[in-house]
Parts: structure tokens; sequence; C-alpha cells
């Protein structure tokens, strides 16, 4: 699949709206899904809107899912919606496991039905492998999973079911287990949390930072690589497989804080705050990419210290944004 016609689930959400950047640089004809009542946002597709089309359209419901599939006849689809808040999966677990698991199911399910025979790349995670003991880092695709949250086992689910998809029926669906990455969209994920609060104290729209767990420790990759590897997924990946993959920078969430503060433009107070604790945690998330990067050739481009550049000005511009609007 070098372009074509590619159907992205979740394309207003924060990782599918940057997703629906990268192909449509790759000169793909680019569709997505999103339903009346996401909870992201139309504002994401800004850079792109008026080189997608989006359909209306929830994976809860099977018949408007089959329907979207027969209406675009996809090459690829980028299954990216999802609940992806790991805190949040623990107060509204059912929700997670119905959204998740259920709307998998659908998509499947539907391309099947419709009679379609599409390269689909199931976005996966690493949460699937729960909390590794010491010596089975670098983490392994087949490494045991020991999923921790209700997030995670929403995601064991996905992702096994990609899996029976392919063996039964020949699917072409290609797993991907990404790891902690630099999303500026996504404010529920550690690093761009902290960069929206630093840049927020800039401002003087805050007084302190607050944080959850500070000793785990992740590797961290681009959010614009992390695209270009699921494209790269869907034309170098075997069907049936799952790949890890991640970054090379190494760093625990209290080191990456610590970096933030030494960037910052003022003095950044900093206090733990119990709500934002999980119940059970995944504290050791380093990969071993290997696999991914053997089959496919597929190399990050964006340094780490361009990607935490891009992260703390896109909160700098938007709180600006907020401030200069007030």
């Amino acid at each position: 699949m070098k372009a074509g016609r590619v159907l992205i689930t979740g394309i207003t959400g924060s990782g599918g709206s940057y997703m629906a950047e990268h192909a449509v640089g790759q000169g793909a004809e680019v569709h997505g899904i999103a339903r009346w009542h996401s909870t992201s946002t139309p504002k994401n597709l800004e850079a792109v809107a008026d080189k997608v089309t989006v359909h209306e359209c929830d994976l809860n419901d099977l018949s408007s899912v089959v329907n979207t599939l027969k209406a675009v006849k996809p090459d690829a689809v980028f299954h990216l919606a999802s609940h992806a808040n790991v805190r949040a999966s623990f107060t509204t677990p059912l929700a997670v496991l119905q959204n998740n698991i259920m709307g998998t199911a659908n998509l499947l399910e539907g391309i099947r039905l419709a009679g379609l025979d599409p390269v689909v790349q199931l976005c996966s995670t690493s949460e699937v492998y729960g909390q590794v003991l010491p010596h089975e880092v670098p983490i392994k695709e087949d490494n045991q999973m020991r999923p921790s949250s209700p997030y995670a086992v929403s995601k064991v689910a996905q992702d096994l079911l990609g899996l029976t998809y392919f063996r039964s029926y020949g699917m072409k669906v290609v797993r991907t287990r990404m790891f902690a990455y630099l999303n500026p969209r996504r404010t529920d994920l550690f690093a761009t949390s902290f960069a929206r609060q630093v840049a927020r104290i800039e401002a003087g729209l805050q007084k302190e930072l607050t944080h959850g767990n500070l000793d785990s420790v992740r590797t961290i990759i681009d959010v614009r690589d992390a695209m270009d590897s699921y494209w790269v997924a869907t034309e170098k990946g075997r069907p049936g497989e799952a790949y890890n993959i991640g970054g090379t920078k190494v760093i625990s969430v209290g080191d990456f804080l610590a970096l933030l503060k030494k960037l910052a433009r003022k003095d950044i107070p900093t206090r733990q705050d119990p709500a934002l604790l999980r119940p059970s945690d995944v504290t050791l998330q380093v990969p071993d990419t290997s696999k991914f990067e053997r089959e496919t050739g597929w190399k990050p481009k964006h340094s780490f210290a361009d990607s935490v550049a891009h992260l703390l000005d896109y909160w700098r511009t938007q709180v600006s944004d907020i401030r200069n609007f007030r």
C-alpha cells in the first residue's frame, strides 16, 4: 500500500488526527470516522480539514460500521479509536471495556461482512505487558501479558481479536504495540500534562504543577514517528504478527519532569496529587523493537530534544492563545 484509500478510526482524536496528517502527506485519499458524542475535537484536524472526509459512525453500532466500510472501501484501516486514559479506566471500567473490545469486534466483523480485504493496522499498546519482571527487559513480543488496568485488559482483547480474525478468516491484521510517545494533543499523557502545566505556570494561569508517580521508567518516541511507523506497518508488516514500537531514549517520569523544569522560563513548584496515582501502575516499559526494525527497515527520525521542544512549543502556543482570548 503506497497510498490508496485509507480509513482512520477516531480521526478527530489526538492520535487519529496526527495519522490523518501523515496519510495526507503520503498522498492517500483519507477518510475517517467519528461519532457525534465523541470526546475528541474537530479542531485537531484543522491542518488537513479540507483534505479528509469524516463519516459519522459509532463503532458500537455494527450497522453504521458496515455501511461506512461499504461506502469507503478502504485499502487500509488504521484503528486508533479507543478510550485510552489508563487512570480513568479504573473509574469507568465497564465503559472502557465495552467501547474498546466491542468497537474492535464490530470493526473486524464489519470488514468481514462487507466482503472487504484491507490491511488493518490495529493500534495496541505496551500496556498489554503490564508489570514486567526486571529480567524480561527489554520486552519482546512473546513476553507474557499481565495487564494491570481495565484499559490494558481491553487492549489485550483487541490484540487477540486481531490475531483471531487473521487466523480464522485470513484478514490482513498487523498489530503494533506502541510504547510511550510524546503527543501534544493528548492531555492525559504524563509528558503532555507536564508541558501544559509548565506553559500555564509560565503564563501565570496556575501556581503549581501536580503529578502522580514519578518512578516509572519509559522509552520516548515522537508522535510523528509513531504515525510513520503505523504507515510502514501497513506497507511492510506481516499480517498476523505483533510488533513492539518505541523510541531509544530511556527516562523516568521524574527525570522528564526535571528536564521540563530546566527548560521552563520561570521556577515550577511541584506537588504530588494522590488523585493522580493509579491503583495499580506499570513502572518498567522498555521495549525490544528489533523485530519491527529488522523486518521493515523503519527508524525514528526525530531526536528526543526535537520532540520535547515540539511538545513544549505546542503548549506555549495553546496557552498564549487562551490568554489572549481572555
